[in-house]
């Protein structure tokens, strides 16, 4: 038995949303940061789009996966209602956000250090 690990909790209701300005975009998005693994960079964060924000065009070198707590996600591979999971490959060209007139709240995972190329910020 592993004396080192712990069982991390927490309630994301209760924690904070902090803002993540997106200058190539003139926008913002608000994370929950819930869980880092130092060693692989893989990743947990709560996320919500507001209404009419789009994360346009872009690539990463890291998977990650979308599951939609709350609202409809937009992407460039449909729409995706509450109990969706939307897994993007490493490298894939997509854009995601929020319908026009409501938010989006989803769990944000990644296999590795995130990271984002805009391919045309404007």
């Amino acid at each position: 038995m592993d004396n080192h690990s712990q069982v991390i909790t927490m309630d994301s209701n209760r924690m904070p949303w902090q803002e993540l300005p997106i200058p190539e975009l003139d926008a913002s998005i608000f994370m929950k940061p819930l869980f880092l693994d130092n060693m692989t960079g893989m990743s947990i964060s709560k996320a919500c789009y507001k209404a009419g924000f789009m994360n346009k065009s872009h690539t990463h070198h890291c998977a990650h996966g979308m599951y939609v707590l709350d609202g409809i996600l937009v992407t460039s591979v449909g729409e995706f209602g509450p109990g969706s999971f939307v897994w993007f490959p490493e490298g894939e060209t997509m854009f995601h956000g929020a319908q026009e007139d409501n938010d989006v709240t989803f769990l944000f995972i990644t296999d590795k250090n995130f990271d984002i190329h805009y391919n045309d910020p404007e």
